[in-house]
């Protein structure tokens, strides 16, 4: 099939055509999805942060700690009861 002329004329209108009336809601749609990708981005990294600073002060904190009172007891005078004292 051979187009003449004219045809392929009439095509190649069509296609600028159809090039410069599509062509803004597609930019529009790659914006709006690059947008909402740089949001993403964003939000995540943030609440990543947030978490990463709440475990380093967890374990900054429980390190600075001084080692709990109970690894060393401290003496407790001991009575001796009425029972204990029949005993022996």
């Amino acid at each position: 099939m051979k187009l003449r002329r004219s045809e392929a004329t009439a095509i190649g209108v069509g296609a600028a055509a159809c090039v410069a009336c599509c062509a803004g809601p597609i930019i529009g749609v790659l914006a709006a999805l690059g947008l909402g990708t740089a949001a993403a981005v964003a939000l995540f990294g943030t609440i990543g942060l947030a978490i990463g600073v709440i475990a380093f002060s967890v374990v900054v904190v429980g390190r600075s700690r001084p080692a709990s009172s109970s690894a060393m007891p401290e003496p407790v005078a001991a009575e001796r009861s009425e029972s204990s004292a029949q005993r022996s």
